[in-house]
């Protein structure tokens, strides 16, 4: 029928309602090609070009068009220049086409095939530096600005850094912090150019790599499966909270599963070779956060949960977010240390502790983990205060007071009796509570020969406090005795009247059944 406006205006709304679709914009070329607009014909062949890069119809048009748009029949041009223009430049498009254009894997060859629409995003973005753009390098100044008025300039940044064109396939720089998915599993084995260390126009700077959560330069920086980069150390720290990519969402929960955080070496490399002097910064703030960490005495690592005794195993089950954080930095300072405090209605935490070392760590898919630590010794609270969400306290540890002579021997012998008095308690438990006791505090330890053998005090002492029904403010009350023989005078006293109140239950039951 030859309507071609009105076919036009249904072929611009195909591409407007799908603009990745390349037989839409095939078809609005040619109606425009019947209309006689030979700059928009160009401009909608080169675009099916970009998504589609395969087409050899959209090549043969695309040179026919540039050849109309240059070279039109009307100029006045001597036919041998015209004519040897005319082949030079179909040549170098087709060479520039063949060369430029990378190939789309699963995609349709004809023009307005099916395509899927990610794989098309991908081919415009690819092709986009390649075809759009590379006619603007061909003939004079007044064929460059002519493309200009037809082709829109490529998008530009305010990155401070020129990279040569050689390297524009080798790093995509145009989103900090983002290295393309295809990349990732293939980054350890990249090398860098050596025309990149030659090249004086290669200019970088420090904002091209800071992390997007700490806002400072990548530090041991992790690429995620969906092409971010990250400080592995604030990547740690968002994976305690949620199994999400900080920026696009995407679930991360096979990374957090395995716990495999590679170092991506292709940017490990670019900041030590071209930002030595920022890293070394980082590092010494890095370090400087390590060695406050790792002080035994100050801002020691506070765990508010239960009583915890020396010498006694003390596994914790550590799912929140704060003590995830805790735990992970108490591994990788090399203390494996941390202190376990009772919780205080008015000052916070309790005024004694003990301390405890990590023995090992299992982690679960879910980011939790069971941590088993064990008490190595007591210490008192001098002030605390709260660190990226955890407590955190000023301590001086505690050791029980040393005796000699007469009052040696009295605590020797106190020592022998309410070792026996606490194995005869034990050994008139019932048969469940003993595999209770077992599986949760394991065996009690042997007899020590020297009561004052060890600073903390005899090891079954505090077995033994630890599997007595007592209240946690009674408790922690012998906790804080640095007297050893006070405390062994306390658990007399308490075996006493559980003693007792164990043979009362007994009579009271004998009873009932001879009642009975």
């Amino acid at each position: 029928m030859k309507n071609y406006e009105k076919a036009l205006w249904d072929a611009d709304a195909v591409c407007q309602r799908d603009p990745l679709m390349t037989k839409g914009h095939h078809i609005k070329a040619q109606i425009l090609s019947e209309l006689g607009r030979s700059k928009e014909v160009l401009k909608e062949f080169i675009y099916c070009l970009a998504l589609n890069p395969e087409c050899n119809s959209a090549k043969k048009e695309t040179q026919k068009a540039i050849c109309d748009v240059f070279f039109p029949a009307s100029e006045n041009m001597h036919q041998s220049v015209t004519s040897s223009t005319h082949s030079k430049l179909k040549v170098q498009c087709d060479d520039q086409i063949k060369l430029k254009a990378p190939p789309e894997e699963g995609g349709n060859s004809n023009a307005g095939g099916p395509e899927n629409p990610s794989k098309m995003s991908d081919a415009f973005r690819n092709a986009k530096s390649s075809i759009l753009y590379f006619i603007l390098g061909l003939h004079c100044e007044e064929d460059k600005k002519a493309l200009e008025d037809i082709i829109p300039a490529p998008p530009r940044n305010t990155l401070k850094r020129q990279l040569p064109s050689d390297m524009e396939d080798v790093c995509d720089m145009n989103v900090p912090g983002k290295i393309p998915k295809k990349d990732v599993d293939s980054l350890p084995q990249r090398n860098m150019s050596s025309k990149m260390e030659e090249d004086p126009e290669f200019l970088m700077d420090v904002t091209d790599f800071e992390c997007a959560l700490c806002m400072r330069l990548l530090f041991e920086p992790v690429t995620t499966p969906c092409g971010h980069t990250f400080c592995l150390k604030c990547l740690e720290r968002c994976l305690d909270h949620a199994p999400h990519c900080p920026l696009c969402k995407d679930k991360l929960s096979e990374l957090l599963a395995t716990r495999n955080f590679n170092i991506t070496i292709l940017a490990e490399e670019l900041i030590f070779r071209y930002l030595s002097e920022e890293l070394s910064d980082r590092k010494r703030i890095y370090d400087e956060e390590m060695s406050e960490l790792s002080n035994l005495t100050r801002d020691v690592p506070i765990f508010v949960c239960a009583m915890a005794f020396p010498t006694v195993p003390c596994p914790l089950h550590v799912f929140e977010p704060r003590y995830r954080l805790m735990i992970r930095r108490c591994m990788e300072t090399g203390t494996k240390r941390f202190g376990m405090c009772l919780s205080a209605k008015n000052a916070g935490i309790s005024e004694y502790g003990c301390m405890l070392e990590i023995k090992d760590v299992r982690t679960f898919p879910d980011g939790s983990s069971v941590v088993d630590a064990v008490g190595i010794g007591r210490f008192r609270v001098l002030s605390h205060r709260h660190r990226d969400g955890y407590n955190t306290a000023d301590i001086e540890y505690m050791e029980d007071e040393k005796v000699e002579g007469p009052e040696y021997e009295e605590l020797a012998a106190l020592h022998d009796s309410v070792h026996q008095q606490s194995v005869s308690w034990f050994a008139s438990l019932q048969d469940h509570m003993k595999e209770q006791i077992l599986s949760h505090f394991g065996l009690m330890p042997d007899r020590e020969p020297e009561p004052q053998s060890n600073s903390i005090g005899p090891s079954w002492s505090w077995w033994i406090l630890a599997v007595l029904p007592l209240e946690r403010k009674a408790q922690l009350a012998i906790l804080g005795m640095t007297s050893l023989k006070e405390r062994l005078l306390a658990i007399r006293r308490i075996l006493v009247i559980i003693t007792r109140k164990m043979n009362s239950r007994q009579d009271l039951a004998n009873n009932r059944e001879r009642n009975n």
